[in-house]
């Protein structure tokens, strides 16, 4: 399997995780997906100040700039297996 079929498996395997990762984690994990799937994310984050949550999640994509998407893949299925335990 190439590098696409394991990160489109281990997206499949996210949501079988039994217990529910920490907000740290789950941050990780949507910003690899963002990352590998949409590239750098948009200089402009959210507009509504008081959005945390999407303020958290721009942060934490915002992070990840320059990470190519092969190597974005990567870290979340290895991400994804080491929650699977």
């Amino acid at each position: 399997m190439n590098v696409k079929e394991l990160f489109e498996q281990a997206v499949t395997n996210s949501k079988q995780i039994t217990s529910r990762p920490d907000n740290d984690t789950l941050l990780k994990l949507y910003s690899l997906y963002k990352q590998a799937t949409e590239g750098n994310a948009p200089a402009e984050g959210p507009t509504n100040p008081f959005d945390f949550v999407a303020k958290a999640k721009h942060n934490a994509w915002t992070a990840l700039d320059g990470l190519d998407a092969e190597a974005a893949m990567q870290q979340y299925i290895d991400l994804v297996n080491s929650l699977r335990g």
